[in-house]
This record gives C-alpha cells, sequence and structure tokens, in this order.
C-alpha cells in the first residue's frame, strides 16, 4: 500500500465514524470511495446504503452491506464519495470513474455530503483538473461543437459508456474564474446531462496527508 493509498484509508475511516446505526447512506464511486466501504464493512453497523454504481453496489454487497435500489428513495441520511480535485470552498471536481451524475443525484438527497481524499486532490484552483462532462450519444457531434467552446481540449474516452448508457468527453483547459457560470452553460446544451463540477452539494471534506486527516466544514475553519 502507497502512501497515498494509506492516507486515503485514513480519510475514509475517519468519515465513516460519522455514520450511525439505521442511517440510510450514499455510496460513492472510485478507489477512495471503496476504502469507505470497506471501512463501513468493519464497523457492521445496522444501516442500508445506496451506490453510485454497479461496482460500489457489488463491493457493498460482497462486504454484507444492504443496497437498496435508489431509484425507490427520495432522501438519505449521509453521502460519503472521492474527489478528483477539491478547493478550500469545498467547492470540487468529480467524475473520473465516470459516475458523476448518479453521484450528483445522491449527493443531493443527502442531508450531510462529505467528501474523503488524499492531500494531493486538494487544490487552491480547479481548473488545471480534467472536467468530465457526460452526455448522451445522440448528440454526441452537436454537443462536442458546442463544448469546443468552453474547453481548450476535449477527449471522449474510447469504448466507454456510464451505467446510464451515456458517453464521458473530458474537458481539459477551462477558465475556473466563475465555476457557476461555467456549469450553467454547460447545462444549457441540450444533450449534456450532467458534469462533474460539485459547487454548493459538500458539507464536509476529510482529507488526509502524511498520515494527519483535517476536517473542512462549510463555512468554518479547518479541524
Amino acid at each position: 500500500m502507497t502512501d497515498r493509498d494509506a492516507d486515503k484509508r485514513l480519510a475514509a475511516v475517519a468519515a465513516v465514524k460519522e455514520v450511525c446505526d439505521d442511517m440510510l447512506v450514499g455510496l460513492g464511486t472510485g478507489s477512495t470511495a471503496a476504502h469507505a466501504i470497506a471501512a463501513l464493512a468493519d464497523r457492521r453497523l445496522a444501516i442500508e446504503a445506496v451506490a453510485t454504481s454497479r461496482a460500489s453496489a457489488d463491493l457493498a454487497r460482497s462486504l454484507g452491506i444492504k443496497v437498496r435500489d435508489f431509484a425507490e428513495v427520495t432522501r438519505i441520511d449521509l453521502a460519503i464519495d472521492g474527489a478528483d480535485a477539491i478547493d478550500t470552498d469545498l467547492r470540487a471536481v468529480k467524475g473520473a470513474g465516470g459516475a458523476m451524475l448518479r453521484e450528483k443525484i445522491v449527493a443531493a438527497s443527502a442531508d450531510r455530503m462529505i467528501v474523503i481524499a488524499d492531500d494531493s486532490k486538494q487544490v487552491e484552483r480547479l481548473g488545471g483538473t480534467k472536467l468530465p462532462v457526460e452526455i448522451l450519444p445522440f448528440g454526441r457531434a452537436f454537443v462536442t461543437a458546442r463544448l469546443s467552446a468552453l474547453f481548450h481540449r476535449l477527449v471522449e474516452r474510447p469504448d466507454y459508456r456510464t451505467d446510464n448508457g451515456n458517453i464521458v468527453i473530458d474537458g481539459h483547459g477551462w477558465d475556473d474564474a466563475d465555476p457557476a457560470a461555467l456549469a450553467d452553460a454547460l447545462m444549457a446544451i441540450p444533450g449534456v446531462v450532467g458534469h462533474g463540477l460539485f459547487l454548493n452539494e459538500i458539507d464536509a471534506a476529510y482529507i488526509a496527508g502524511s498520515g494527519i486527516v483535517t476536517r473542512l466544514e462549510r463555512g468554518r475553519q479547518a479541524r
């Protein structure tokens, strides 16, 4: 296990301490979220979960966590997920694992949303991170042309489909001076169904570096 992996696990272990019996918990997607799922299973709490991807659902079930179909759920108590980049205002870029649309829906349904990460993901500005955009295959050429006005370079993930059956295009070189305006511009393009900007969804972050975990709370100083 690399030091970075160890830090991911430390952040995950710290975050799942917020989980209590009888909670309905949202499980994120990706390598860091997998640490959270394992740490949650180790606690052997009387909980149920919803998952943002088939991979996370399969992992959770294999570890003894009961997973419900989110299609039948209107709210959850707590969501825990990773991030590709996060700033001090708890704005994040997510979606390297391709599950950003489901992750955003689950985050919006949560009373509390927590991000876990190693400190390499903590950044001063988000624009240096590629921004995933999920689009309908039907609109590939049209949407790509519209996206070219917002990014310096676009890379479609080859031979890839999300769990929703959609394409992901990663946008490189974007202006992060006004992320909210970019988010609005993306969702104004017919055929874009989701993107990796998480600007208001995150309530707290557990970030680990060199074996030390720091908790950031929206509107509060780091602890």
